[in-house]
């Protein structure tokens, strides 16, 4: 498919349901690819700096086989005493990431890059939410999974839904980061590259 059969200029780099709702806030028209790119971390490679690379390549990997479309990439990890934290993907590993967290603060890494290959556009800009979970007892936690089975999601919770009944507080520039895109700052971006907004 080359770049004249897309119904829009844009694209989000992503099969996130969440990000994808998230750019839906903007109202305007958007099409998703998904990266094939390898996640894995690298040996030494700090949380931030996993993060920004992975963005980046996101956005480079659509960008190059649409080059007239300005794409966003964004990937997030959570960071938790130096570690850092993934999705658990199971019950049993969300239950272990929920009791590990309460009354203990994680750091949510989140970075959008923003590309156009055809004229050379590309920024990028790292959020780092912080978040202090309140002390959680075993039954709410149980209650919790059961409800909302949050195992695709780094840190086993949705911000955007019963997930905000964990936390004691959240500290953050741009609130949206949490959900996994920082609105704010994908916004500016997006008018940089020359979308209207609003």
């Amino acid at each position: 498919m080359n770049n004249e059969s897309l119904p829009t200029k844009l694209i989000l780099a992503s099969s996130s349901k969440y990000r994808k709702l998230l750019l839906h806030r903007f109202g305007i028209p958007f099409d998703c690819r998904a990266p094939e790119i390898d996640e894995t971390a690298r040996s030494g490679e700090t949380p931030a700096a996993l993060v920004e690379r992975l963005a980046a390549r996101k956005a480079a990997y659509v960008g190059t086989r649409f080059p007239r479309a300005v794409v966003i990439g964004s990937d997030q990890v959570a960071v938790f005493d130096g570690l850092i934290i993934g999705k658990p993907g199971t019950y049993s590993a969300a239950l272990e990431q929920l009791q590990s967290f309460s009354g203990q603060v994680v750091d949510f890494l989140t970075a959008v890059a923003v590309q156009c290959h055809e004229n050379g556009f590309a920024q990028q800009y790292t959020d780092c939410t912080r978040v202090r979970f309140r002390r959680l007892r075993f039954d709410e936690i149980e209650r919790y999974l059961e409800k909302e089975k949050p195992f695709d999601c780094a840190g086993a919770f949705k911000a955007e839904s019963l997930g905000i009944t964990l936390f004691e507080s959240i500290s953050s520039e741009d609130p949206t980061a949490l959900i996994g895109l920082p609105m704010i700052h994908t916004a500016a971006m997006l008018r940089r590259a020359g979308l209207q907004l609003p």
